[in-house]
């Protein structure tokens, strides 16, 4: 993930992070179903997808923890 797509998602607030969470979480389900029909055009898309999820999670359970501080 670029730094400046990093910083950006750090400026969203909890609930902006958790509506493209979902978003993405529902394309990489698309394209997983996809991938175990027939073979994607970028497999490499799904890692993708699947490290964006992870980051936002983290920025998520950051800002939790800053919150509850």
């Amino acid at each position: 993930m670029k730094r400046k797509e990093l910083d950006t998602l750090r400026s969203h607030g909890a609930q902006e992070l958790g509506a493209e969470l979902n978003q993405i979480r529902g394309k990489k389900l698309t394209l997983t179903f996809k991938h175990a029909s027939s073979p994607l055009p970028n497999p490499l898309e799904l890692r993708k997808l699947r490290r964006k999820v992870a980051v936002i999670e983290t920025l998520l359970r950051e800002k939790a923890a800053a919150k509850g501080k």
